[in-house]
């Protein structure tokens, strides 16, 4: 038995309206939440047209034209703008009937290749028992027939599933919505033999350390820690309808906890730097949820992803601006001090999603309503975009590439003073194991 597709009743009329205008096809992105009972499709969003759409070669037309790299792209940057819990869920393809024979066939191919290239930019990885199929939806733009199907891209020979397609109005008026705050105070030390300073590199890096830390933690729901069997919604007052007052809202805390590793024991090492990279402020995260009885760990999931995400989303924003405002060779030869893009939320229509977006202090609105209209095919209103959060900062600190002798000497101070506490380390242990061997005499002596 395949996979069930809840989707919310105006994907329907949008799906509707785009078969009117294709010529002879049109790609898009399907967008919602996997869960072990079913899946839940929020929105469906057109790949955006090139500026320089080439023209049909002569002869009938083929998907062999399909634009694989710029689909791909598209998923790169929607997946950015969509908060935790929901994700790419696959991909749709509405075509006339001559090429509905082929049409499976580059949906497979396509499905696979988005989900490659979002998978090289987590921090994360999926869970054992996670859900691994994507739909592959086809649409015949005379007849309107639809046909989903289902592929499991965690296995490359994976054959088509049979999946059943399901329109529900209301689809999110009951979904939970978690919150939290992150204050974030992150230390990235630059070597010195990484080549030409590479700040991105050496960037990803520490937020791989970072995003471990965040796995670790505690995270308190309402002030409460909840065991991550139980149901989200226990306890609380259920209403009847597919309808409620309002979005339920939980509170969050993060506790990171400050000792890694389960044994108490930790060694030091000295590297020689060029310089550090640290990144500070308080980053608002949020993650939605389903309603039907959905699990405690289920929700810290997808809260922790968003809090990984949307600091390793920032960060490559930041250095994709760099490159096109100073170009791929600039080295760093002294301080340099930059903002974060600020985190925006903005409304979903007929929905209590938000989706969200990221902001240079120097864009203007209009720019950020242009990007939610070409990525997510939606109008929005700038009054409706809510900013949730103050500045945050890269703090790049170069040092000279050859230490001075003050420098010099201070290092080999540090290196002595290091292993005079590991050999202190020895001397005392070894002073307390022949005081308990001499105890252990004294009291079988009595």
């Amino acid at each position: 038995m395949g996979r069930t597709y809840l989707v919310e009743e105006g994907i329907g009329q949008y799906l509707t309206e785009l078969s009117t205008k294709v010529k002879p096809y049109v790609t898009g992105l399907l967008i919602g939440q996997c869960s072990p009972q079913r899946d839940y499709v929020i929105r469906a969003v057109r790949t955006p047209p090139k500026e320089q759409q080439q023209e049909e070669s002569l002869g009938p037309p083929k998907l062999a034209s399909l634009d694989e790299e710029w689909i791909t792209t598209h998923a790169s940057q929607v997946s950015r703008m969509l908060p935790g819990g929901l994700l790419v869920l696959g991909v749709f393809m509405i075509a006339t009937p001559e090429l509905a024979k082929d049409g499976q066939n580059a949906l497979r191919k396509l499905i696979f290749s988005v989900e490659k290239s979002l998978s090289k930019r987590r921090l994360w990885k999926p869970a054992e028992e996670e859900v691994s199929d994507r739909a592959a939806l086809q649409i015949c733009s005379a007849t309107k027939k639809v046909v989903c199907r289902t592929y499991d891209v965690q296995d490359p020979k994976s054959s088509a599933k049979p999946a059943d397609w399901k329109y529900q109005s209301a689809l999110t008026a009951s979904w939970v919505a978690l919150g939290c705050t992150v204050n974030v105070n992150i230390h990235i030390p630059l070597l010195a033999t990484s080549p030409n300073h590479d700040l991105e590199k050496n960037t990803k890096n520490g937020l791989n350390r970072w995003s471990k830390q965040i796995e670790d933690s505690v995270f308190l729901i309402n002030g409460q820690v909840k065991d991550e069997d139980t149901e989200l919604l226990e306890g609380q007052k259920k209403f009847r309808g597919n309808t409620q007052p309002g979005t339920q809202f939980s509170d969050v805390k993060v506790l990171t906890q400050l000792c890694q590793g389960a044994s108490p024991r930790s060694t030091a090492t000295v590297q020689v730097c060029s310089g550090s990279i640290n990144l500070r402020g308080a980053v608002k995260c949020r993650a939605y949820i389903h309603s039907n009885k959905p699990k405690v760990k289920e929700a810290i999931q997808a809260l922790k992803r968003d809090i990984i995400n949307t600091l390793s989303d920032r960060c490559e924003i930041l250095f994709e601006d760099l490159i096109l405002n100073e170009g791929p060779q600039k080295k760093n030869v002294g301080r340099e001090y930059h903002v974060l893009p600020q985190r925006l939320f903005v409304p979903v229509a007929g929905s209590s999603v938000m989706l969200s977006d990221y902001k240079f202090g120097d864009e203007a609105a209009g720019e950020i309503q242009e990007r939610f209209v070409e990525m997510l095919d939606q109008p929005v209103q700038a009054e409706d975009m809510h900013i949730a959060e103050d500045i945050s900062t890269v703090d790049i600190c170069p040092v000279t590439d050859s230490p001075s002798d003050t420098q010099q000497a201070q290092l080999t101070k540090a290196m002595l003073l290091l292993k005079l506490q590991q050999n202190m380390g020895l001397v005392v242990a070894a002073a307390v194991a022949v005081l308990a061997s001499i105890f252990s005499f004294n009291y079988f002596s009595d």
